[in-house]
């Protein structure tokens, strides 16, 4: 995906087929929703009746002051007050009812696009902007709550109003009134459309600068050793700053363009409310009309303008929530380019021989791997080793199905790994990866990770056999040490040791070490190498390796070179064909030597 697209604001016309993807959430409890519509008509009535009450009340008290009529006002000021308080309580009860249903599709969809991200290929969260598709899911189930509570409670009533108050004021008053009425709102609404559409670019302008900044501070801050390491801190303020700079640019603008659909709304409503009094005015002068009456309109056309005074706000937002919802539902549209089969079973293999037959993988035209093939029986341990580049790595996300081969096959226990289903294969397979990454949570937390429903005895025992701890019971906080934001708090070594307590607690049949003890000094590595050899019992091992002296126990070892298998066989079988592992070998203990 381009990351562009995630800095797109709403742009085209109004798509309200997403009104109808949301249909779905919405409908999960359809009586709620009848319950609020009755409640919306019943206030909206309420509405309407406010002035006729109103009208009565300035009428009775315009005329002869008898003992007889005294009742009157009083009892026409408890109905003021009675219909007000109803009107108020009614639209609480619609809105305590359809908060509900709004709150659960929310919930369900912010659920589904979080569940869909993760079934997304590896491609796609390769290319993802972190920070930006973050606030455009924010922005999306926010787009739901204002969307319905603006279209339901806002829009439909005022609507639903506006009809009512101009057949009125033709029924009642006369052809004059009701198309004043009518031309003064649909001046006003054509007016805040188009002075909203003339908005909206910087609208869209100030809310790309606000993904950008957003974006450009969290790669950042999650990159704050490197920033550290680099002496960067200026750098990235400038950045930042820049960021923030577009922001206050568009944002001015828009200020300024707000300025000039306030003042046109008000000038619309001026001349309409004066044109409205005058001809009132003129009818209660002549004796057509009464004062009630005169007062009756001046409150039916401010109760129109009243909530039409939010119109081009609520445009704009309906607008712009509409685009966010459609952006969040694009995310939903994404179809993962690994997918289960029809017929893939979800049954995980439990032995764990590992078969590589004439694999060929393509990235991007390059091609990676070629032919490649060999085997890894079960409980033995098998190492693949090689320059950078010859393609090591792929063939881990390869085994996990990150990609899928383009030619040939990996098989494990004699199933290919794409008749199972992503779920079983991954649940047969721990890793240790070797770019170790952490939750922010506690130390405990992060390697229970690796089985959330291990007891925390089982958690211990794994933590024994990663040689971790001795340096956990160190810690002031113990177990329950915060970790910090991607594992910062700990040292490269540290955090591999985790890895690695965290891969033995999955109990997978097949553990794969993706240069699981780089970052650890001779002693510890080999510690963990002692505690690796003996929790690798009865389990089938995948070793990627760049120190040779780490794998030279190893059943085998498959030597790639410019992504083909050069060599297979065991350390001594290798150092005696004098061929490319003979070299590597030959080169690392010269560089050991000069250490």
């Amino acid at each position: 995906m381009r990351p562009s697209a995630y800095f797109d604001g709403p742009v085209g016309k109004l798509n309200w087929k997403v009104v109808g993807l949301l249909l779905p959430y919405l409908f999960e409890f359809k009586g709620r929703i009848f319950l609020a519509m009755l409640c919306l008509v019943i206030a909206k009535l309420a509405s309407v009746g406010l002035p006729f009450i109103l009208k009565d009340l300035v009428d009775s008290l315009d005329g002869q002051r008898t003992a007889a009529i005294v009742a009157v006002p009083i009892a026409l000021v408890l109905a003021y007050g009675g219909v007000r308080f109803l009107n108020v309580v009614i639209g609480e009860i619609r809105d305590t009812l359809f908060g509900r249903v709004t709150e659960r599709a929310i919930r369900r969809l912010g659920l589904s696009v979080f569940e869909h991200l993760h079934r997304l290929d590896l491609d796609f969260h390769l290319d993802r902007r972190t920070g930006g598709l973050s606030r455009d899911i924010e922005r999306g189930t926010s787009g739901v709550s204002f969307l319905m509570r603006f279209m339901v409670f806002n829009i439909v009533p005022t609507l639903l109003e506006i009809a009512l108050v101009v057949g009125i004021f033709l029924y009642n008053y006369g052809v004059g009134f009701a198309l004043i009425t009518l031309v003064a709102v649909v001046a006003y609404i054509g007016y805040s459309i188009v002075a909203t559409e003339w908005r909206t670019g910087y609208v869209r302008d100030a809310a790309r600068a606000d993904s950008l900044s957003n974006t450009r501070a969290i790669d950042s801050l999650l990159n704050y050793e490197t920033v550290k390491y680099f002496n960067n801190e200026q750098y990235e303020s400038n950045r930042y700053d820049s960021a923030l700079e577009q922001w206050e640019i568009a944002k001015r603008k828009n200020r300024l363009s707000l300025f000039a659909l306030n003042a046109g709304q008000a000038l619309i409503i001026a001349v309409a409310m004066t044109a409205m009094m005058w001809l009132a005015a003129s009818e209660v002068t002549t004796g057509n009309m009464s004062l009630g009456d005169f007062v009756l309109i001046n409150a039916f056309m401010m109760q129109l303008f009243i909530p039409l005074n939010f119109l081009g706000f609520v445009y704009r937002e309906i607008r712009g929530a509409l685009a966010n919802i459609e952006r969040m539902f694009d995310l939903l549209d994404k179809v993962p380019s690994i997918n289960d089969k029809a017929n893939a079973t979800d049954i995980s293999p439990t032995i764990g021989a590992l078969s590589f037959n004439e694999v060929n993988f393509n990235y991007d035209q390059r091609p990676i791997l070629k032919g490649v093939s060999f085997t890894v029986p079960a409980g033995q341990k098998v190492a693949v080793v090689g320059e950078s580049g010859a393609g090591k790595s792929t063939l881990i996300k390869l085994l996990f199905r990150f990609y899928d081969v383009n030619s040939g096959a990996i098989s494990i226990d004699g199933t290919d790994v794409r008749g199972l289903s992503q779920q079983a294969l991954r649940q047969s397979i721990a890793i240790v990866p070797q770019d170790t990454v952490l939750f922010n949570d506690t130390i405990f937390q992060n390697i229970q990770y690796g089985r959330p429903d291990a007891t925390e005895a089982e958690v211990k025992s794994a933590v024994a056999l990663a040689n971790l701890t001795e340096f956990i019971e160190s810690l002031p906080q113990r177990w329950d040490t915060k970790v910090g934001e991607r594992g910062l708090k700990l040292s490269g070594g540290e955090k591999q040791r985790v890895s690695i307590a965290r891969a033995i607690l999955k109990a997978a049949p097949i553990l794969v070490f993706d240069e699981a003890t780089s970052s650890l000094d001779s002693k510890s590595e080999q510690a963990i190498l002692t505690a690796l050899k003996d929790a690798a019992k009865g389990h089938t091992s995948l070793v990627v390796a760049h120190r040779l002296s780490t794998i030279i126990d190893a059943d085998k070892i498959v030597v790639l070179k410019d992504g083909m298998v050069a060599e297979q066989g065991t350390h001594n079988t290798l150092l005696a064909l004098n061929g490319v592992y003979a070299k590597l070998w030959k080169i690392q203990n010269e560089q050991a030597l000069t250490l």
